[in-house]
């Protein structure tokens, strides 16, 4: 035990002091979502995100080196619930791989921030220069290739007809998926983002799949 001058020990940080930093940086986040959701990156303020969360822009520093260390932050967050969530193991077949991507969309559904926020940022992110480039690059290639496996496995399997290809139906899966979620966004009362996505998937099942079967009923 570390001890003073005097000999006498002295006590460490407790739990305690490490559970209400936790707990601020994850309310500087939620209120990033918001600040990234209806300004975009460049318009959005670090003392305007402070004050929302009721500590000083230093007092954000403390937690996030920068903006741009925030919007990182905050996407890493975002993409690592979602593969927890819904990608944690693997699919044992295209079936399965669409009824999560169905219960993704359906999650999506419920966070209205979460999903503004993307899309802004996402078409900022066609700017070589802005900090989410990289991100947003990435991410297709990593979302393109995780769908590709299972279906790879599903063509080798014979789920799937041999002259599928499989690349190209990710890449038309994920743009589907942006598409309707910024409709949705446009008018979340309105556009039935969830019906859509679950009908263009079983009707994708069913062109691709040697049985021409569609999506599992739980889906």
């Amino acid at each position: 035990m570390v001890q003073n001058e005097s000999g006498r020990p002295v006590r460490g940080p407790g739990r305690g002091t490490y559970a209400v930093g936790d707990e601020r940086r994850s309310r500087i986040l939620d209120a990033a979502v918001e600040h990234f959701a209806q300004w975009g990156f460049h318009a959005s303020s670090l003392a305007r995100i402070a004050k929302d969360v009721g500590i000083t822009q230093g007092g954000l520093l403390h937690h996030f080196r920068s903006k741009e260390d925030l919007l990182v932050q905050v996407l890493g967050r975002c993409e690592e619930n979602d593969r927890d969530m819904f990608f944690s193991h693997a699919f044992v077949s295209a079936a399965e791989c669409y009824a999560a991507l169905v219960r993704l969309a359906e999650y999506n559904g419920t966070r209205l921030g979460r999903t503004r926020m993307f899309n802004v940022l996402a078409a900022e992110a066609g700017d070589p220069g802005h900090p989410a480039h990289a991100y947003f690059a990435r991410r297709y290639v990593d979302l393109v290739e995780h769908m590709a496996g299972p279906l790879r496995q599903a063509v080798a399997g014979g789920e799937l007809k041999p002259d599928t290809d499989v690349v190209a139906v990710s890449q038309e899966t994920a743009a589907v998926m942006d598409g309707l979620q910024i409709q949705w966004v446009l008018d979340p009362d309105g556009f039935d983002m969830v019906g859509r996505f679950r009908a263009y998937a079983d009707r994708l099942l069913r062109s691709v799949t040697t049985a021409g079967t569609g999506l599992p009923q739980e889906a």
